[in-house]
């Protein structure tokens, strides 16, 4: 069976091509999205066999997300579902096995789906391991996608948090508690209530002074009182050591 995402911005387009797809005894599971963003957090999360890509979308293009899927261990067959036919250049060089033109006939989509299968067939099988997590962040008005493992710290900026990396920081309209709660798996830790830190970034921990802190990179972050036990917790369990 051929598990499959759909990403496309137009809701109309998206209930159909789903619905042509659930029609095929190949076709399992039928994921779908409106955006490359959400695209990239279900891939994250889920393994799927075939990517069908609308071009133009808002944020991440169907060309961006498949550049970003090729940082994945597992990639996806690519197919483009557009009404542009200019793109079919471009998306052959992405190494995509079919370029559909809407509106999609049952009958091209079936030919699609039997390259999908071939493609499949074609490609060694390597033990899954689960992909690093790509996030979507704005910059003026392009987007573009950084590795969650790059982020060294979140900072929180009022409604935002800003994801600081190596590169500079990146803001994103996500609070710090949902990231608290959603990264915890990943190694990041709750110290103050503007921080977040990545335990794998931490160079040094400083917690028998007057006023704790924590050292990633450059920075020199403040660790709260309410803050400590759970930093003493998420140590006993990690490699990083602490001055006391």
């Amino acid at each position: 069976m051929i598990d499959v995402l759909i990403a496309d911005d137009e809701e109309p387009a998206l209930a159909a091509l789903a619905y042509l797809l659930d029609q095929d005894p190949r076709v399992g599971r039928v994921h779908q999205v409106s955006t490359g963003a959400d695209a990239i957090r279900l891939l994250t999360r889920e393994r799927v066999d075939a990517v069908f890509l609308d071009i133009h979308m808002p944020g991440l293009s169907g060309f961006d997300l498949a550049r970003a899927l090729q940082r994945f261990e597992h990639k996806p067959a690519l197919v483009f579902v557009t009404a542009d036919e200019e793109g079919a250049l471009e998306a052959f060089d992405l190494a995509a096995v079919d370029y559909l033109l809407k509106p999609v006939r049952a009958s091209r989509l079936e030919r699609s789906l039997t390259r999908v299968a071939d493609a499949l067939r074609q490609t060694p099988e390597a033990p899954a391991q689960p992909a690093a997590e790509l996030i979507a962040v704005t910059l003026g008005s392009t987007t573009r996608m950084i590795r969650r493992d790059d982020v060294r710290y979140v900072q929180a900026q009022g409604d935002y948090t800003r994801l600081c990396t190596a590169e500079g920081g990146f803001l994103v309209r996500v609070p710090i508690s949902d990231l608290e709660r959603q990264w915890a798996d990943a190694g990041f830790v709750r110290v103050h209530r503007s921080y977040l830190v990545a335990l794998a970034h931490v160079a040094q921990i400083r917690l028998g002074s007057d006023h704790p802190t924590v050292v990633v990179g450059d920075a020199a972050l403040p660790v709260s009182r309410r803050m400590l036990p759970g930093l003493r917790d998420r140590l006993a369990q990690s490699t990083v050591r602490a001055d006391t």
